[in-house]
């Protein structure tokens, strides 16, 4: 028996791990779906600093995974569902995703507090915060320098053509330059805070808090290509799980554990617990799932941030010419002033080559995001097959403010890209969205290759025409200054074309015990179930305003300080009850 089975090694699993076998007498079991990378053998597509190609890699994400994406005002008709690239390796998110390492506001953490998850404020949060990083631009009092995240932001001359247009245009237009993304909370242009090694490569967790020396720890177990099946329930208490091999599923392997913690992400640790009948009754029982512990919130406040985008053509002095390059240069916060929202709601991502093939370096984008959604949905079973994913409905836009806010973003990003300012470093300008035909476009094998070579050359040496083909082959029709001038047809196109940013959260919120949809406390224990615990973005109660990487990051170190109180408090108490 291991005294804590962690399930899941993503960003928040591999946190756990580091900090729970600092103390040599506790053991600590790992388990991940994915695949094993380490030190000094990641893969090409994850090891660079140019994110664009880990997640098309199935051998990187859940392949089969696929998700409802909108349903503006609630309209759920004529949908249907859309890869959603989660990542299935050791380091997880943290593996596949744009390593942009921003915070969200302040307000977002005392927000989780008010809604009942004890404990959380940002004064308890920033702590965790600057433990996670160094920061190598900034040390200050919002700043850490020793953290095993290297933070820093890409130096002037480095900088895109493009995106230092769009930023003298955007000061152009009144908003205001600001040093530090992750200092004082305000609205401005910032130079985007990025988490890359000295060598400018990705630095997963799987490698940042997994090192060498924290792998050759003989208190440490670490099993991979392994599924987390079901978990073992005796009398109310959560004793283990049953783990399946990943290629041979007839080879399980039942893990007992002091205390299993969850660490799946916000679509599959809701999965696991309802799979072990844990979660909405009803449910469960039309799958012939016996139900252990009734918990309505299980799969329920499923968030996302919902996204637009608008894009330009880049003539080639505007291009980025380093393609090992980040693409994600700077942003811009801003408020929606919608009656109810706070401060810096909406974030425009200024991206400097918009696909990792040859026409996505011609695109230059503005992707924009609604930063504080309202909008819910769920993760539902389809069945209690461990391999069989989830049904995922994110139900974008079905809350009005949502709607309304992407579609001034959208107007926001149009606008800057046109105006006159960018007269020389952009041609022409269009809406764009990441849908199941551009990301099969960006996939990999040889007639995709010679598609997007014969594209590029035409949209390079097409002049007078490259409106007409973008419109005829991007847009399929579509032109922006349509959608500008008709409120209708751009409800239209936001509603159809949205997306999400990969930033799902919330299915096991924490909150107080009252609260019928809480599933855990303010240190992710669940309520009504013994040796249980869970530790990733799924405990979000509200979506904070913000990539949801570093702040995952930054609960699961809050949370290992937790259990390692809690752990010291039994030691204490057994060592100093009274013989019998």
């Amino acid at each position: 028996m291991t005294d804590y089975l962690i399930l899941g090694g993503g960003s928040a699993g591999c946190v756990l791990a580091a900090r729970l076998t600092e103390n040599p007498q506790i053991q600590v079991t790992l388990i991940e779906a994915g695949r094993n990378i380490a030190p000094g053998t990641l893969p090409d597509n994850i090891r660079s600093r140019y994110p664009g190609r880990a997640y098309i890699d199935e051998n990187n994400i859940w392949a089969d995974l696929k998700a409802y994406i909108g349903a503006p005002r609630g309209e759920t008709t004529g949908r249907s569902p859309r890869r959603y690239e989660q990542g299935r390796v050791l380091g997880g998110g943290s593996a596949v995703n744009a390593m942009v390492a921003n915070r969200g506001a302040p307000g977002d953490y005392d927000e989780w507090g008010a809604e009942g998850a004890n404990g959380w404020s940002w004064q308890t949060a920033l702590p965790y915060f600057r433990k996670l990083e160094h920061d190598f631009d900034f040390n200050d009092e919002y700043h850490g320098d020793s953290g095993p995240i290297p933070i820093r932001r890409i130096k002037a001359e480095r900088m895109s053509p493009f995106v230092k247009s769009v930023i003298d245009t955007m000061v152009a237009r009144g908003h205001k330059k600001l040093p530090d993304q992750n200092g004082e909370w305000k609205d401005g242009i910032y130079v985007g805070a990025i988490a890359v090694s000295d060598k400018g490569e990705r630095v997963p967790t799987s490698v940042a808090y997994l090192s060498a020396e924290v792998r050759a720890r003989k208190n440490l177990r670490i099993l991979t290509d392994r599924f987390a099946d079901r978990l073992i329930l005796n009398s109310g208490r959560v004793t283990g799980a049953v783990v399946s091999d990943a290629r041979d599923r007839s080879k399980t392997e039942t893990l007992l554990a002091r205390e299993t913690i969850v660490s799946c992400g916000a679509i599959h640790t809701p999965a696991l617990l309802m799979r072990s009948g844990i979660g909405p009754g009803a449910a469960l029982a039309k799958l012939g799932i016996a139900v252990a512990v009734e918990k309505a919130g299980v799969g329920q406040n499923l968030m996302e941030h919902p996204s637009t985008a608008v894009s330009t053509y880049l003539p080639p002095q505007s291009r980025l010419k380093d393609l090992d390059e980040h693409h994600d240069h700077a942003i811009l916060r801003f408020s929606s002033g919608l009656a109810g929202t706070p401060e810096g709601d909406m974030h425009a991502a200024m991206i400097a080559r918009s696909g990792w093939h040859s026409v996505g370096q011609r695109v230059g984008t503005l992707f924009i995001w609604v930063n504080k959604s309202y909008s819910r949905g769920h993760v539902q079973l389809k069945s209690g097959d461990p391999r069989e994913e989830p049904l995922v409905d994110f139900r974008m836009l079905s809350d009005e403010r949502d709607l309304e806010r992407l579609k001034g973003g959208f107007r926001v990003g149009a606008q800057t890209l046109m105006d006159s300012h960018m007269n020389g470093h952009r041609g022409s300008v269009f809406p764009t969205s990441y849908s199941p035909r551009v990301a099969k476009l960006g996939g990999p094998g040889w007639v995709n290759r010679v598609q997007r070579g014969a594209f590029g050359a035409m949209l390079d040496h097409s002049y007078a025409l490259r409106p007409w083909l973008i419109h005829s082959v991007v847009t399929l029709g579509v032109k922006i200054e349509d959608l500008l001038k008709d409120d209708r047809a751009l409800t239209a196109f936001v509603g159809s074309a949205v997306g999400g940013v990969w930033h799902a959260s919330g299915t096991c919120r924490m909150g107080a015990e009252s609260n019928p949809m809480a599933v855990t406390n303010g240190t992710g224990e669940v309520y009504g179930v013994g040796g249980l615990r869970i530790c990733d973005a799924s405990l979000m109660p509200t979506i904070p305003r913000a990539n949801t990487n570093t702040p995952v990051i930054m609960m699961a170190e809050r949370i290992a300080d937790d259990i390692k109180a809690a752990s010291n408090r039994t030691t204490s108490a057994a060592t100093s009850a009274p013989a019998s």
